[in-house]
């Protein structure tokens, strides 16, 4: 099998053996991939002698099959996320856990579907596992920080289509704004100042922060802004260390999303991510949610994955890029 893999210094095109299935395991043929910031953080962790297939979006079609898998057949046309702790998607083919796989949504083509499982993911459990949003909850405000990325895009449309709550979205450049408005969102504003900006503009307090931004940025506006027990959701590692008093006098809940736990640990609940991802390919049938797709490259080859790398290290992308074979 040839995929493409990182040696700490560059990229690589590589033979490897893929072995048979075993267990929950499914063989997917790759038909389309996504690069994620995580692929780019990841690379750098390579260490020299060490040799490393990234990605960690992809949707293709099961090629066989192992003796425990219960939910898919050969011939099955599905979309996951991954486990960091397995080879990744820039191959061929791919060995997957059928507990967090789905079957892609029919009225989606494979790039269109690459551009939506880990986003969608970590969207979906930051609102929903890790700050408990529910029904109950629908005139809320939630601030969204760095809502134009891949994660955002899904997290406003989840918001709106599922419990219908107040989305403030943060972006800074007019395309962005643009297009938080087009997923939903109620409000659009500037995170340079985020205090300065929600006085501007007379907001509530939000009762639950995302932030995908880096959070050092944004720590204490984010104490000062939230709502009496309110609570805040960080994804990105800090660098420093954080006065965490700032939250006690308005017993603010502080919690982490990291998209891998569930895979990366065989927590007892991982089919939860088979399950999301379903519930996914549903809404997007039924016309409730929309790929984030905005650019596309092809084939999946060295070459454009070296490129996709260069572009999500930019830090400018809105939506998701994706690498799909003809």
């Amino acid at each position: 099998m040839q995929a493409i893999a990182h040696n700490s210094e560059q990229f690589v095109t590589i033979e490897q053996d893929i072995g048979t299935p075993t267990g929950h395991d499914l063989l997917v043929e790759i038909k389309a991939i996504s690069i994620n910031p995580i692929d780019t953080k990841v690379k750098q962790t390579i260490t020299k002698g060490e040799r490393k297939i990234l990605g960690y979006d992809g949707t293709g079609v099961v090629a066989a099959i192992g003796d425990k898998v219960s939910m898919f057949e050969v011939g099955d046309e599905v979309f996951y996320a991954g486990d960091i702790t397995r080879d990744g998607t820039n191959a061929a083919y791919q060995l997957v856990d059928e507990r967090i796989v789905a079957h892609k949504p029919k009225t989606l083509n494979f790039a269109q579907t690459a551009a939506l499982p880990l986003t969608s993911i970590t969207a979906w459990e930051s609102l929903f596992d890790r700050l408990k949003i529910t029904h109950n909850d629908k005139d809320k405000t939630l601030l969204l920080i760095g809502a134009a990325g891949g994660v955002g895009s899904m997290a406003i449309q989840f918001a709106k289509q599922k419990v219908g709550l107040n989305v403030v979205a943060s972006a800074s450049r007019q395309a962005s704004k643009d297009w938080c408005l087009e997923l939903g969102a109620d409000v659009v504003i500037n995170h340079h100042d985020l205090v300065a900006e929600f006085k501007r503009h007379k907001l509530a307090s939000p009762t639950y922060i995302l932030c995908m931004g880096h959070p050092d940025e944004y720590f204490e506006q984010m104490a000062e802004i939230i709502a009496p027990q309110g609570s805040i959701c960080l994804l990105a590692n800090t660098s420093r260390a954080y006065d965490i008093n700032l939250l006690k006098a308005k017993s603010v809940t502080l919690v982490w999303e990291m998209m891998f736990t569930r895979s990366m640990f065989q927590t007892d609940d991982m089919i939860e991510q088979h399950n999301v991802l379903e519930r996914l390919a549903q809404m997007i049938d039924q016309g409730q949610i929309k790929t984030t797709l905005t650019k596309t490259l092809s084939p999946i080859n060295l070459e454009n994955i070296e490129q996709a790398h260069e572009l999500i290290e930019r830090a400018k992308m809105i939506g998701k890029l994706v690498i799909s074979n003809p």
